[in-house]
């Protein structure tokens, strides 16, 4: 399994926002981490979620632990990753 780290892209597998895009933006515990898609930009709302419900991929983007949503949004278009909506 891919290493979980904070800036991490990932999709959710579970729940009502599965097959949308997030990303990492805190570690909670070995299990548990804290995502954000931002909402405005893909529906997925800050909360913490379970490692086992998240498929990462190979894309990860820099940002500082615990980012904001404006903060993570720009970081997200500056990074121009694809695919990511």
């Amino acid at each position: 399994m891919m290493a979980m780290e904070i800036g991490r892209v990932c999709t959710k597998l579970l729940g009502r926002e599965a097959d949308k895009n997030c990303v990492i933006v805190e570690i909670v515990n070995k299990n548990f981490v804290v995502v954000s898609g931002p909402k405005e930009l893909t529906g997925v709302k800050r909360r913490r979620c379970n490692i086992k419900h998240l498929e990462p991929w190979d894309v990860k983007i820099n940002v500082e632990k615990g980012a904001s949503d404006d903060t993570l949004k720009e970081a997200i278009l500056k990074a121009k990753v694809e695919g990511y909506s």
